[in-house]
């Protein structure tokens, strides 16, 4: 073999160690090792080469962990659109970013505030103390229930038509009305948010009788709008709890149509378009790492996972409208599912409330293995990869230092790689190359 120079060297019976340029990319630090000229001349036992200086480390016992990066969006979540069903003109609206509770204007119509309540079921009809029937005729009489006319909402009490009274001057009938309570979890709803605004008088079930009424009164006069005692459907607007307006489609003057007011949950969250075939991670309840724009980072709790994958289109953003499958036409991105990351500390995100982030989650995980640090490894010429022991270190196998111990590697995670064999051991010293 010829030397570095390009004469003729001397043969040797067998091949020693000699440090290489490794090709795995995560082993950056091997590629110095090839520079250090170890495969020339010597002694003619290769067994051993001369202790040389460097960083000595010691192989340990530990957890290694290889984590993924993902792209997210901080956020507030879904836009949801209140169903506003008070007519008339828009002479106030709220503005984005604003934040609205329980008892407060969502918006105002024709200057009568539209009022947030919690709760799941929607106003689909107005609130009042039930018609009177006429006993003397049988037949019940019209009355109003705010907005709704109140006839869906009136219960007549019933009954056959009383006889003449006798005693009663010229033989007239005497009239005797009745009311029976409106009933409904729709008033037990109403009456839940009453009581939480500090209105009492009444009992909170699913009757809404005179009582109530009377302090539906109270409460009409708190905001300033005609005691009547009765809540129209236009009147309440009801949301899962506390909301931030997240935009308005109409303009003050306009019609009160439609949906002219969205809003959001006010706690941040993370949306992440993960891939569908990448989506193992996301199991609910997974603790990840967040990564936010101004560099800190917190942790964060995986909610929920969707149950529909959605391709985006040539050109689309991923996570878009496009197509179902994520084909694999030209142009096509995988189809992705909606992993939603939620934040127990909502201090941690300081007063970030939207912006590109980074979500690192736990890929592989190896417990309990010996690790040393990536540049601790030599590519050898046989092959593979190995350890020299430091200077006065013997091996497990009781070789002296500076021979290169052979390693199988595994995980490679922070700096660290995964190491195993015959003749590594915990605590025992090897050196980093310079």
């Amino acid at each position: 073999m010829d030397d570095e120079y390009g004469a003729p060297g001397p043969r040797r019976g067998r091949r020693g160690p000699i440090l290489i340029v490794g090709g795995f990319v995560l082993v950056a630090a091997v590629s110095t090792v090839g520079a250090l000229g170890l495969g020339g001349g010597g002694s003619d036992d290769d067994s051993a080469v001369p202790g040389r200086s460097g960083q000595a480390v010691r192989v340990t016992r530990e957890t290694l962990t290889d984590q993924t990066e993902v792209d997210g969006q901080l956020g507030h979540g879904l836009e949801v659109p209140f169903p506003v069903k008070a007519e008339g003109t828009i002479t106030w609206l709220p503005e984005q970013g604003a934040t609205v509770r329980r008892g407060q204007p969502v918006l105002r119509v024709d200057d009568r505030p539209v009022t947030l309540m919690y709760g799941s079921l929607p106003m689909y009809r107005g609130l009042a103390v039930a018609t009177p029937t006429d006993r003397s005729s049988g037949t019940e009489k019209s009355g109003g229930s705010g907005e709704s006319g109140g006839s869906e909402g009136s219960v007549s009490s019933g009954g056959p038509a009383r006889p003449s009274d006798p005693g009663a001057p010229g033989g007239a009938t005497r009239s005797a009305a009745t009311t029976t309570p409106l009933r409904g979890m729709d008033v037990k709803q109403f009456e839940t948010n009453l009581a939480a605004l500090g209105y009492s008088g009444f009992t909170v079930d699913e009757a809404y009788n005179e009582s109530t009424a009377a302090a539906v009164k109270r409460w009409q006069r708190d905001l300033g709008v005609p005691q009547t005692g009765k809540v129209g459907i236009g009147d309440v607007l009801y949301a899962p709890g506390t909301v931030r307006i997240a935009g308005t489609s109409a303009q003050v003057g306009a019609a009160a149509t439609g949906s002219p007011v969205t809003y959001t949950t006010t706690r941040r969250m993370v949306t992440v378009n993960a891939a569908a075939n990448e989506v193992g991670w996301a199991q609910r309840g997974t603790t990840v790492d967040v990564d936010l724009p101004d560099g800190t980072s917190v942790k964060g709790t995986v909610a929920s996972v969707g149950k529909d994958a959605s391709g985006a289109g040539s050109g689309s953003d991923a996570g878009g409208d496009g197509g179902g499958g994520g084909g694999s036409g030209s142009g096509d991105k995988a189809a992705t599912v909606v992993v939603v990351v939620t934040f127990a500390n909502q201090a941690s995100l300081g007063r970030l409330q939207s912006g590109p982030v980074t979500v690192r989650y736990v890929s592989k995980r190896h417990k309990d293995v010996l690790a040393v640090p990536v540049a601790a490894l030599v590519a050898l010429a046989e092959g593979g990869y190995g350890v020299e022991p430091a200077n006065g270190e013997e091996d497990a196998g009781g070789g002296p230092a500076g021979r290169f111990v052979p390693v199988k590697t595994g995980l490679f995670a922070d700096g660290k790689v995964e190491i195993s064999g015959r003749l590594v051991r915990e605590g025992m010293t090897v050196r980093i190359p310079e």
